[in-house]
């Protein structure tokens, strides 16, 4: 009996299929082509920074103006102050950081960031980042807020001996630091901060309202967008 040829042979083609399959998929997953369900880039931070195609700025909703109780970082009298609301445990949130700063530095004086909570409730160690941050600033004051801030999102955050470590790094009382996380000092401004991000129409994280300081004018931009469609947010805000 002669032999079936292999190009002829059904569980030739079915075999071969299968490998291409296999061989894309995983292609796809080395390229980043491809989340898995459940995986951060599926789930974290939806709906808006997990976005592809993020929604164009709109007008926000209602917006608590920036005060001396934001902690503000760049020029106090600019004329337009992005108000991020934002989550120390969100990948997309520490990628978005740079862009802020770079925002501040581009605009020299004219854009100004007031940073505001919004931890996500499937981050386990996100309130926690949050208190610490206000536990640094009611010791040294703006400055060390935002050098905490800063640890949290090159460093990333972590349970509460992490926490503590940060505040020894700074030079931060240890004790005084620790006893403020413990107590739960800053928890309700941490929820309070978040109340006002959803009244404003955040869903999500990084979520962002510019606000202009003169014509009390707001933009809602969510998501990491790119530093391009900030600023052309800006510049619309700024004629």
């Amino acid at each position: 009996m002669s032999e079936i040829p292999a190009k002829n042979n059904p569980w030739f083609a079915i075999s071969m299929g299968l490998v291409g399959v296999i061989v894309g998929y995983g292609l796809a997953l080395g390229t980043g082509g491809v989340s898995l369900p459940g995986t951060t880039a599926d789930v974290a931070d939806r709906p808006t920074a997990a976005q592809p195609t993020p929604p164009p700025p709109a007008p926000a909703g209602e917006v608590i103006p920036p005060s001396d109780d934001d902690h503000i970082r760049g020029d106090k009298d600019a004329e337009i102050t992005l108000i991020e609301y934002s989550d120390f445990e969100c990948p997309f949130c520490s990628r978005h950081a740079p862009t802020v700063d770079q925002l501040v530095e581009d605009y020299d004086g004219k854009v100004n960031v007031a940073f505001r909570h919004f931890p996500l409730s499937f981050h386990a160690n996100a309130q926690k980042s949050a208190e610490a941050t206000e536990c640094a600033d009611d010791q040294n004051g703006n400055d060390a807020f935002w050098a905490y801030h800063d640890l949290l999102f090159t460093k990333g955050v972590g349970a509460l001996d992490t926490l503590i470590g940060y505040a020894e790094e700074l030079n931060l009382d240890v004790d005084e630091f620790a006893d403020c996380l413990d107590s739960g000092k800053f928890e309700q401004k941490v929820k309070d901060d978040m109340t006002s991000g959803s009244k404003g129409g955040v869903q999500g994280t990084p979520g962002n309202i510019l606000y202009n300081n003169k014509t009390k004018e707001t933009q809602l931009v969510s998501g990491a967008q790119p530093l391009a469609n900030f600023k052309t947010a800006i510049d619309s805000m700024l004629k």
